[in-house]
């Protein structure tokens, strides 16, 4: 291992993974090491933002502004999907949410092969919900980052993954294991066939990535942590109070009502396509004595009469914003909701597909926020909704403990900590000589 050891980060395309890993990189580069990212068509210059050097896997017909339109078009396709529950969506998103992923793979493997071999990386963290064979084959320790909500890793005590169960939904359990299992199961049978190309050994069913032998990174705070049955035990599992990057300072506008509670709201890149429920929203949100900050992502544009209490943004830098905020209103992405948690903020949840429907469940069952189900609401009961949540002074104290706790002991910290730790720990198993 070099002085200063390069590690190779590899988020999915996503910008819950992309940031959640930027949080990992600062904090590695603050320890001594190299952190270096590897890029999807898309996210270029996503990382460069943040002083870190970029390998992009090439792009063929797949530009930035390709790339975006790609996800876009598969969101709005799905968009009749989000309005269904968890269990109504296997067939209809999940599945082809799985087979998309595996043509990823199956794409990219060759490229990322030659891209690794290039970098010569001391680690990889793989941010991802499906192991890339190219990274397990190459010739060094691997770290994975459980990113999503902790029903990633299966247990019998933790609900199914994408559920959005309790634990204690025994018979409900058993029946949406077998739903999930057979709506994936071409893709997986496919995503096998790879892997045993690639010299990797076949998978369970409808599990798409094994843990590291190396180290395990879960994004679980303690405070929604599950008790589960078979613990995951250090150093090869470590336990994050979720993993906040640094950012940039928000100038906050001055807004009408701007002497009343702060509200943020962002369904996260993808969900910001979905103009029509967040007008309806954006209607509400002008009888409610608050200012509200809403992330629109690209679609600015599709917005008219504003409410005077409101400021949209194509962007906003999201841990800055929550930090000075009263409640969060997001879409249960794992990210948004351990910022809320770090900073000791209500969630309001409105999940729409993934594990945004596991998250809003633990908030619930946690009472650190509300699930609404995304459709199926009045104005006059989400307006109820928001507003007792601002007054509300025992999920603002409870919060406010969950918050000291984890900023007490940072994510970013213990990752590279662990991180840096298991390099030494292989460095000193090489044998001399």
């Amino acid at each position: 291992m070099s002085a200063e050891p390069i590690i190779a980060l590899f988020p999915e395309a996503s910008f819950g993974a992309a940031l959640n890993c930027v949080g990992i990189a600062q904090a590695l580069r603050e320890r001594g090491g190299r952190p270096v990212f590897i890029c999807h068509p898309g996210f270029t210059g996503v990382f460069a933002e943040y002083g870190f050097q970029e390998y992009h896997l090439p792009a063929g017909d797949q530009s930035r502004e390709n790339a975006d339109d790609y996800w876009q078009r598969f969101i709005q396709t799905h968009l009749p999907n989000f309005r269904k529950d968890a269990w109504e969506q296997l067939d209809t998103y999940v599945a082809p949410t799985w087979d998309a992923i595996v043509n990823t793979v199956e794409t990219v493997e060759d490229a990322l092969s030659d891209l690794l071999s290039m970098i010569q990386p001391d680690a990889i963290l793989l941010d991802n919900v499906i192991m890339f064979p190219a990274v397990a084959r190459a010739n060094c320790p691997w770290v994975r980052v459980v990113s999503c909500a902790e029903t990633e890793l299966p247990d019998a005590n933790v609900p199914p993954y994408l559920s959005g169960l309790r634990p204690e939904s025994t018979t409900d359990r058993k029946r949406f294991e077998r739903t999930y299992e057979k709506a994936v199961r071409s893709a997986h049978k496919r995503y096998n066939r790879f892997r045993k190309k690639r010299g990797l050994e076949p998978l369970a069913p409808a599990i798409f990535l094994e843990p590291s032998p190396d180290l395990n990174l879960l994004l679980a705070p303690s405070a929604v942590r599950y008790h589960r049955k078979l613990p995951l035990c250090e150093p090869q599992f470590v336990y994050l109070e979720g993993c906040v990057r640094n950012e940039t300072k928000f100038d906050f506008p001055h807004l009408k009502r701007s002497d009343t509670p702060l509200v943020y709201m962002s369904f996260g890149s993808l969900g910001a396509i979905d103009t029509g429920i967040i007008t309806r929203m954006l209607n509400v949100f002008s009888s409610i004595q608050a200012q509200f900050l809403v992330n629109v992502g690209g679609f600015l544009e599709s917005y008219g009469n504003v409410p005077d209490n409101v400021l949209l943004g194509s962007w906003f830098p999201q841990p800055s914003v929550v930090a000075e905020c009263d409640l969060f209103i997001h879409h249960g992405g794992n990210n948004s909701f351990c910022e809320a948690l770090y900073f000791g903020v209500p969630s309001l949840l409105l999940p729409y597909c993934w594990d945004g429907f596991d998250n809003a469940q633990r908030a619930e069952a946690t009472g650190t926020g509300r699930w609404l189900d995304r459709n199926n609401w009045s104005e006059a009961e989400l307006q109820g909704i928001v507003e007792s949540m601002l007054a509300s002074k025992d999920m603002k104290a409870r919060l406010a403990s969950i918050s000291t706790t984890m900023q007490a002991a940072p994510g970013p910290v213990k990752s590279a900590d662990a991180i840096m730790s298991m390099l030494a720990r292989n460095q000193d198993a090489v044998p001399v000589g």
